[in-house]
């Protein structure tokens, strides 16, 4: 028994050596594998390339406009569509959804106007009547009118700009409030009217040819 208890303790070191040293290609090309974690960005760039770049395709897909460009309106129509041109010139112009609304009859009067409607209704609206684009309808504070007037504005600041070419009607629906009719300052065949309310502040605004631009229900 003594004389083999050496022998078993060489062998057993010798084990021992054997496994505490790197083999071939094994232990070494563990250590240069990343662990389960160090793989989880194939993933998370999968989920990222999903909903994130879908929402920003939508948004950066859609054509549709909130408001016309500074100085896209005037007493000769919109942009490039000009008064007496047709609608499909007028959708062109805008770059954006004017909704599908249809005359009740061939010719007859009807609005474009932006989508999606907000809680008050439009901001502004482009008519069509006898195929032809004849008036914008404009209730928005941030759109300027021909002219430099706004929604908001009061008379006097009203009169300021248009001093000399103002014509003043009374207001149909409201004792208090007024309508004033500009006439273009280079002759053009548009007119602007202006609805001011009660405190005299301009309400809404709106331009194009006659007869059209005096309806004062729209297309009612």
């Amino acid at each position: 028994m003594h004389l083999l208890q050496p022998a078993l303790l060489a062998v057993l070191a010798t084990a021992l050596c054997a496994c505490g040293a790197p083999r071939d290609g094994t232990d070494a090309d563990a250590a240069d594998v990343a662990p389960p974690a160090a793989q989880a960005p194939p993933s998370s760039n999968r989920d990222a390339a999903s909903a994130p770049v879908q929402g920003d395709g939508q948004a950066t897909g859609s054509l549709r406009v909130d408001r016309p460009a500074d100085g896209t309106i005037g007493f000769a129509g919109f942009g490039p569509a000009a008064f007496g041109a047709s609608a499909e010139a007028v959708r062109q112009a805008w770059g954006g959804d004017l909704g599908d609304a249809q005359p009740s009859e061939p010719g007859g009067c009807h609005y474009l106007i932006p989508q999606p409607l907000g809680p008050g209704g439009y901001r502004t609206a482009f008519m069509i009547e006898g195929d032809r684009f004849v008036r914008i309808d404009v209730r928005d504070a941030d759109v300027a009118a021909p002219g430099g007037a706004r929604v908001g504005m009061d008379v006097g600041q009203v009169r300021a700009l248009y001093d000399g070419r103002i014509e003043e009607q009374p207001h149909k629906y409201d004792p208090d409030g007024r309508v004033l009719r500009v006439t273009a300052p280079d002759g053009a065949p548009g007119v602007l009217v202006l609805e001011l309310d009660g405190s005299g502040r301009v309400d809404e605004w709106r331009v194009g040819l006659p007869p059209q631009v005096d309806y004062v229900e729209g297309c009612s």
